[in-house]
Formats: C-alpha cells, sequence, structure tokens
C-alpha cells in the first residue's frame, strides 16, 4: 500500500473527480458515508456524539458525518470554528445539517462548547494538508477537546498534525482513534505523533487505484497481499540442503540468552543447517537448548578472529549478545573482509561499527542491518524528529549500498535504492527484551533459504511482527516475553500460506 504526499493526495482527489466521473459533493458523501458505517460499527449508535468543524472540505466531511449519524437517530450537536465562508463543498453539507440542528460559530473563548455531557468527539477542523501551527480560537478549540471526557475520533488526520512532515508543535488533537481515508498518512507512524495519532485505520473511499498505481513514492505501507509472491511452498521431494546453511555468530559471558534466542528463531523459521559459533562460555547451552544447531567454538568468554571457513555457509548472521571487546571486534573485521557474500548485522555488531567507523567500508553491498533507535543514532548522528530519522534512514541504505532495518512500532525497512517500507504488524507486548535477537534469527533463516536480501528484509520483519501479534492474542501484552515470539513463528508462516 502506497503512502503518498498531501499534495499526491489532493492531486488523487481531483483526477477522481474528473475521471470518475463524480462531483466534488458527492466524493465527499462517499467518504463521510464510509466513515460514518466505521463509527456506527465501532460504537453502536446509543451516543451523544459533537462533531468540531473547521470550514475546509474536512469540515464539510464532519457536517456530512453529523447529517448521517442524525439520520441513524444519533444525539448529535456540532459546530463550526472560525469565520469565512469556507469550501463550497462545506457550505453545502453545513446548510444539510442546519436543517435539523443549530450549528454554532466558534470565534472566541466563551463560544467553546461544554463537551463533557457527549460520549464521543469528532475532529473535524484541519485536514491532511494544514501546514503552519493551530493558533488563536483553533489552539484553544483544540485544548478543550483534549480535555474533554469523551472518546475523541479524528477524521482522515488529527488536527494541528502535519501530514508529510514534523508539526513540531504541543497543539494538536489528542486523538483515541484516527480514520484516514484511503491510504494511510506519514504522519500516522511517527512515534511523535503516537498521543495524537491513537489507534489508527485506513478506509476505502473509492479514489481511483489506477492513479494511485501510477504515482510515484519512496514511502509503502506492508500488507500481506504484496508478500504473496515470496511464499513458496516446500516440494514434496525436498531436503535440508534445499533449504540453506547458515552460520550465526553470537554471544558472549553472560549473554547467551540472545545466541539461544536467535539460533531458535532461525531453525523455527525454516532453515535446514544452522551452525552456531559461540565462545566456548556457551558451548553446552547451546547444545542443551538447541539440539538441532551444530556448534562451534573459539575464545573463551567472547569471540575471537578465529574463524570456521566462512564459505562454508549461505549466510551469516553476526551480533546478538557478542559484546563489543578487542577480540570480538577483530572478529567482526575479519568477517567483513572474508565475506564474498551480505551478511545480516545487528546488536552488538552495529554497535562495533559506530565505535570503529573504518569497518563502515567493509560492509558487503545488499547486506542487511537491524538496528534499533539508539543503535541507528549511534551510526548515523541524532536526528531532530521522526521525519529526519527516515531522512537519514534513506540516506545511510544508500550510502551502503545496504537494506537498513530501523526497528519500532512500524518498523523501517530501507532499500539501497532508497525506497522505504513501514511494517503493519507487531504489538507493544514486543517491547522487550530479545525480539529483536529473533528478529535476526528470522531474517538470516529467510537469507539461507535463498530468498533475495529484500524479500528477506521485508518478509522477515512482517512475519516477525505477526508472530508476536498471535502470542498477544494467546497471552495478552503484558506477560510476553520473547520466547513467545520464537514459539509462534510456525503459527505466523502458516498463516501466510492459509494453512
Amino acid at each position: 500500500m502506497k503512502i503518498l504526499s498531501a499534495h499526491q493526495i489532493r492531486e488523487t482527489d481531483a483526477y477522481t473527480i474528473q475521471h470518475g466521473p463524480i462531483a466534488s459533493i458527492d466524493l465527499m458523501e462517499r467518504a463521510s458515508r464510509v466513515f460514518t458505517e466505521w463509527l456506527a460499527t465501532k460504537f453502536g449508535n446509543n451516543n451523544k456524539i459533537y462533531i468540531v468543524c473547521g470550514t475546509g472540505n474536512n469540515g464539510g466531511d464532519g457536517m456530512a458525518v453529523g447529517r448521517m449519524l442524525y439520520e441513524k437517530e444519533y444525539q448529535v450537536a456540532a459546530c463550526v470554528v472560525g469565520t469565512g465562508t469556507g469550501s463550497e463543498d462545506f457550505q453545502i453539507n453545513k446548510e444539510k445539517l442546519s436543517r435539523d440542528i443549530q450549528i454554532p460559530i466558534i470565534e472566541k473563548k466563551s463560544d467553546i462548547p461544554d463537551f463533557k455531557d457527549y460520549e464521543i468527539i469528532i475532529d473535524a477542523i484541519f485536514g491532511s494538508g494544514l501546514s503552519r501551527a493551530p493558533s488563536g480560537i483553533f489552539a484553544s478549540v483544540i485544548n478543550a477537546i483534549n480535555h474533554s471526557p469523551g472518546i475523541r475520533v479524528s477524521v482522515d488526520i488529527s488536527s494541528g498534525l502535519f501530514c508529510d512532515s514534523s508539526s513540531n508543535t504541543n497543539i494538536s488533537v489528542q486523538a483515541e482513534y484516527t480514520v484516514s481515508f484511503q491510504l494511510p498518512k506519514m504522519a500516522l507512524l511517527m512515534a511523535e505523533n503516537d498521543d495524537s495519532v491513537g489507534s489508527w485505520e485506513v478506509v476505502d473511499i473509492g479514489l481511483d487505484k489506477g492513479f494511485i498505481n501510477r504515482e510515484v513514492t519512496p514511502f509503502h505501507y506492508l500488507t500481506k497481499s504484496f508478500l504473496d509472491p515470496f511464499l513458496f511452498p516446500r516440494k514434496k521431494h525436498a531436503h535440508k540442503g534445499d533449504f540453506g546453511k547458515g552460520l550465526l555468530i553470537t554471544g558472549s559471558y553472560g549473554k547467551m540468552g540472545a545466541s539461544v534466542l536467535c539460533a531458535r528463531a532461525y531453525m523455527r523459521s525454516g532453515a535446514g543447517l544452522l551452525t552456531v559459533l559461540a565462545p566456548k562460555c556457551g558451548y553446552q547451552i547451546i547444545q542443551t537448548t538447541i539440539p538441532e544447531a551444530m556448534v562451534v567454538t573459539n575464545g573463551n568468554d567472547t569471540i575471537s578472529d578465529d574463524l570456521p571457513p566462512l564459505d562454508d555457509y549461505d549466510i551469516i548472521g553476526i551480533g546478538p549478545g557478542i559484546g563489543v571487546g578487542k577480540s570480538t571486534t577483530k572478529a567482526l573485521k575479519r568477517i567483513l573482509e572474508l565475506a564474498n557474500h551480505p551478511v545480516v548485522i545487528d546488536a552488538d555488531g552495529l554497535n562495533i561499527i559506530s565505535q570503529n567507523r573504518q569497518l563502515l567500508k567493509l560492509i558487503p553491498p545488499q547486506s542487511i542491518l537491524t538496528p534499533h533507535p539508539k543503535e541507528f543514532e549511534r551510526l548515523t548522528g541524532e536526528a531532530t524528529d521522526n521525519f529526519n530519522t527516515i531522512k537519514k534512514l534513506i540516506e545511510f541504505a544508500k550510502r551502503l549500498k545496504c537494506y537498513v532495518i530501523l526497528k519500532g512500532a512500524h518498523t523501517a525497512i530501507s532499500t539501497p535504492e532508497g525506497k522505504v517500507y513501514f511494517n503493519s504488524t507487531g504489538n507493544p507486548g514486543m517491547a522487550t527484551g530479545g525480539s529483536g535477537d529473533v528478529l535476526t534469527g528470522v531474517i538470516t533463516s529467510l537469507m539461507a533459504q535463498h530468498q533475495s536480501p529484500f524479500h528477506a528484509a521485508i518478509l522477515g520483519v512482517f512475519v516477525h511482527g505477526l508472530s508476536g501479534d498471535i502470542a498477544a492474542d494467546f497471552l495478552g501484552q503484558d506477560g510476553m516475553i520473547a520466547s513467545d515470539i520464537v514459539d509462534h513463528l510456525p503459527d505466523a508462516l502458516n498463516s501466510l500460506h492459509g494453512s
């Protein structure tokens, strides 16, 4: 699913109106009806609802929603913030609603209604085209909405947020639900907007899909349908060698748990053969907890640069739990020098590189790096906001000619060409120690199974998140641990295969 800019969204609306053909007022009617149906399904029909509208097309949506809710016999009140005639479609829908209810104009603080008696407040003040922070009466109304006891629902985007850049302000509706028309907005995916977005959902309002398909954007939102072509059934006469031979270089004294999680995830994701290179202190741990894996050791408490023949393996994953000491740094440098194919680098592997930046030049093209936000910041420097972080992510992936996976609520995968794919699976229960080690195991396993780096990155992230969602369904989010994600990887893969 593409993520378009505010400008592209306006062009999509215009194209749909021109070539639909459909009048703009009828397109607004369609969008408002879809929103109303969503609201009725979500909350039922016994709620008192207050709709706060601006004078643009977002306000026109709000007026139309108010009329539809009134026709469904909801208790509805509405107001308009600000003066001016507003857009033509807004005026049409305002006139229709005013036949049934009074619609006060809010021009000064004393005009602001008391929202305390309303269960739901619908925010339809600004749309996706906002480019400056709300001020004056708009800021006052937004503040009043945020202090109301009702459930706050935003139409398309929370008023006060910019669609494509950081709003750099605390003045926005703190929506508990956002209903985005047709496509996700970039603002919905940014952690800095979490309090303003709440839970969000995309609804189809019938914008021209051909036009959307032709629009060029670097930003995409991952869905299952996009991944279907990457999934292959196993042939009846397949053997373990068909599913790859991987080497995981993981663990150190006190951090062998990372090695175990990574290795278990690797095996649970379908690869055929695994060797774990661990320090001697971890030999018994790996042999006992993962009998499916072979183990080679070097060093004592940490890994040394005494490496097995790397050409024996289809893929190498390195980093979870290895530490950042001198012997491990030498080992990583040696691996990068010898590797003749892409590698997967995570955790302490990335921390070593951030401390020894000359190693960046040794990373094989098409490799996959999986930093969390702090690890990424150590690699690229501090960002001004989340949008700037995505810009840095693109630049970094292009410079390295690698895939860089920035982990988070909507994990972002940047390709060497500068495209970014945001993940749609996963939940806050996955914010637990070891979750990233599991992801490294999943991606390395998919690479071992001869998936391309691109396919391994996006499929690995999606499956990892989906497994976490399945685990949360069984256990709830609060008590989840990383091992739960591993345990449900087969369920996630079966789900994708349609089993």
